[in-house]
């Protein structure tokens, strides 16, 4: 069994299609750096996971990637732009809605990374803020279970490309290709396993950290005064809701 059968030959064009249209779109819409491309690995199974800052991270992912992704992400993007609502919708993903343990979007992407899948994950679970939080358990519990590796991307200067357009201007952006690190185990059960998984999110982080500038690396800063800047964006805003069921929720 291979990953080809989590999509259907229509799909798989029009995945063939973006893919081939990325770099030109790129190289139209901003001015692009990619350093560390020597950094891809040939095959999966593997977890690709970067900071997420923008709406327009995803298709990042797609620009770099000598393979085919799948995506897991939020299923609810009202406020997203236009052009980044549908790309991700023509080009297909597991969505989940966060604050509901998504069990099922969990048990897909374990799936195609057991069959030597390449899979694109966001470890803090949303964009609401614009310097680095920590992450959720879901991908490290993904990595633990599969044995995956995980590769980490820093994408730098994203919240940038739709205010330069409109004022004429391609914005200078960068996407940094870190050495893949893993795989991960965990033991135990109960809190014991949530503190390993919350450690291995940690590592994560500290990955992605080093592969954007100083002043947004958030809560893996070195430096105490950013540190204290990003308190409070650590607080996640599906905690207590379920996204796609309260409005006004912060998407």
């Amino acid at each position: 069994m291979t990953q080809r059968q989590f999509t259907s030959p229509g799909r798989k064009l029009t995945r063939k299609i973006l893919h081939f249209l990325a770099a030109p779109a790129f190289g139209l819409l901003t001015r692009l750096e990619v350093n560390g491309a020597e950094n891809l690995p040939e095959n999966g199974p593997l977890i690709m996971v970067g900071n997420h800052f923008s709406f327009v991270d995803p298709v990042c992912f797609v620009r770099v990637a000598p393979w085919e992704i799948e995506f897991v992400g939020g299923a609810d993007m009202p406020h997203a732009p236009l052009a980044t609502r549908i790309i991700p919708l023509l080009w297909g993903y597991h969505p989940l809605y966060r604050g509901t343990g998504a069990k099922d979007s969990l048990k897909a992407a374990e799936g195609i990374l057991a069959q030597g899948g390449i899979l694109g994950i966001f470890p803090e679970a949303g964009n609401w803020a614009t310097v680095l939080r920590p992450a959720r358990p879901g991908t490290a519990y993904l990595a633990a279970r599969t044995g995956a590796s995980i590769l980490p991307i820093g994408l730098v200067g994203m919240n940038e490309v739709f205010p330069s357009l409109k004022r004429g201007r391609r914005a200078r952006i960068q996407i940094n290709i870190g050495k893949p690190f893993g795989p991960f185990k965990v033991d135990g059960h109960g809190p014991e396993r949530r503190v390993q998984l919350d450690e291995i999110g940690h590592e994560i982080m500290r990955h992605i950290a080093a592969l954007i500038p100083p002043e947004k690396r958030g809560h893996y800063s070195d430096d105490p005064a950013i540190r204290a800047a990003a308190k409070g964006t650590e607080i996640y805003p599906w905690a207590d809701k379920i996204e796609g069921q309260v409005k006004g929720v912060a998407r």
